[in-house]
């Protein structure tokens, strides 16, 4: 009989993983305690933007192999495998992970567990934690260790979410059993049968794959952005530099790219998490590591803002200042530790009058600053502005026309947050280009040193 699953949790990992499931060809069944999230998503509306994902709801939704409830029991009585994709955000009081939501769902489907099944972590959570969720399932569920916990990492790319759970780079499974292993490899046989690599570790190991990994990836942006800041001052150009270590296949282009630094609801708390706990364990020099990578990510945002305070000559009391992109990256609504948000809120608090446009995390935004004004398109949020500030890179920003920019602003300033833009064609339009890492102006053949003269 084909395994019948539960995805608990159901926000962006967890809505996503439901429907990836059904299309896969399981039976799924999603459980959320949030009833207007569940409701929604039951009527076939996504609560957050992810290309391809609404497709796929409305497909499972239709063929009706995938179904929302708010019942434990329910859940508890349909699957045979039940994932948990509940969030683990920071701790207020800390840079600790919020355990509370995990524990909370195990409390909670535990008791109702009276048959053999498999509990699948896809959480992010510090190291160990999987051993007390094991305890807790095995002295709370009616069948004891027969509910088995493995843990499952998530790999996901907001904005390309779909592709990254049908098609992943690789799939991660920690394991304490022979069944554990045996239950997964057939939740994952299309990938697997794609080709998709198949790691099965124990289950510390399957807890630290995902926070080393955002830890790394963290740590080579800030890297990047790191040399950004001594080529400000020594006024060389890290893009051409950036593209140069790229070519190193020891190093790789992928996220070397300069720019504002990374958020989200992912990086930020992950990695401040991975330093709280590998601090409690004693290993002071990831910490520290940790530390600064997360520092010198903030420091991008400060030195965005210097540039917005450059192009309108030291002051930003009066100016208007259009703003292109509040989301954290393109194609996502997501604003949590957006830099692009922070931005545009520190320039508003020196005294300018902010009009911020993005195409779809605006109704977000409005939540969390309403005091910005926000516009209902690029060419809006431009109009009779001083300085324009590119922060978030969607495509229709990039692709901008500088003339038909220069048309509507009041001056021909543009700072890129991004390094998205081709600063040679804007400043040929008539703008002052400014960039993180680059210089004010291109050094001139004229004024260049040949090793040969």
């Amino acid at each position: 009989m084909p395994l019948r699953i539960t995805v608990i949790g159901t926000g962006y990992l967890g809505a996503t993983h439901a429907a990836c499931l059904a299309e896969l060809g399981f039976e799924v069944l999603g459980l959320d305690a949030n009833e207007d999230q569940v409701s929604a998503l039951a009527a076939g509306r996504l609560p957050f933007h992810e290309p391809e994902l609404g497709r796929l709801l409305e497909a499972g939704l239709h063929s009706g192999r995938l179904r929302f409830t708010t019942s434990y029991a329910d859940a508890a009585a349909f699957g045979d495998v039940h994932f948990i994709c509940v969030g683990t955000p920071q701790r207020a009081d800390s840079d600790a992970a919020d355990l509370s939501h995990l524990m909370a769902c195990v409390d909670a489907l535990a008791p109702l567990l009276d048959r053999p099944c498999v509990v699948v972590g896809k959480s992010t959570v510090p190291v160990g934690t999987s051993d007390i969720v094991a305890e807790r399932l095995a002295r709370l569920a009616p069948v004891g260790p027969e509910a088995e916990l493995a843990w499952n990492p998530e790999f996901l790319r907001e904005g390309h979410a779909v592709a990254d759970t049908l098609r992943p780079d690789r799939i991660v499974v920690g394991v304490r059993s022979a069944r554990a292993e045996t239950i997964l490899r057939e939740v994952y046989a299309g990938p697997v049968a794609a080709g998709v690599p198949f790691l099965v570790t124990e289950l510390p190991t399957a807890e630290l794959v995902k926070v080393a990994a955002n830890a790394f990836l963290a740590t080579k942006i800030s890297f990047i952005n790191a040399i950004a800041e001594v080529c400000e001052a020594v006024g060389a150009d890290v893009v051409p530099l950036a593209r140069a270590l790229a070519f190193d296949d020891r190093i790789g282009g992928r996220f070397l790219v300069p720019g504002l630094g990374f958020g989200g609801g992912c990086l930020p708390k992950d990695i401040r998490a991975f330093g709280a706990t590998t601090r409690e364990l004693g290993v002071s020099s990831v910490s520290a590591l940790l530390g600064e990578v997360d520092a010198i990510n903030l420091r991008r945002r400060a030195r965005m803002v210097d540039l917005a305070l450059e192009l309108a000559d030291g002051s930003l009391e009066g100016r208007a200042v259009g703003v292109l992109g509040c989301s954290f990256k393109p194609n996502s609504d997501d604003i949590r530790d957006s830099p692009a948000l922070d931005v545009a809120g520190t320039v508003h608090g020196l005294g300018a009058r902010v009009t911020v446009y993005d195409p779809a995390a605006m109704h977000r935004a409005r939540q969390v600053h309403p005091e910005l004004e926000y516009a209902s398109s690029m060419a809006d949020a431009a109009a009779d502005a001083d300085v324009l500030l590119l922060l978030t890179e969607w495509r229709e920003f990039v692709e901008a026309d500088p003339e038909v920019l220069g048309r509507v602003v009041a001056q021909r300033n543009m700072a890129d947050g991004r390094s998205a833009l081709d600063g040679d064609r804007w400043r040929a339009s008539g703008w002052r280009y400014r960039a993180l890492g680059r210089p004010d102006t291109q050094a001139s053949a004229d004024d260049s040193v040949s090793l040969t003269s």
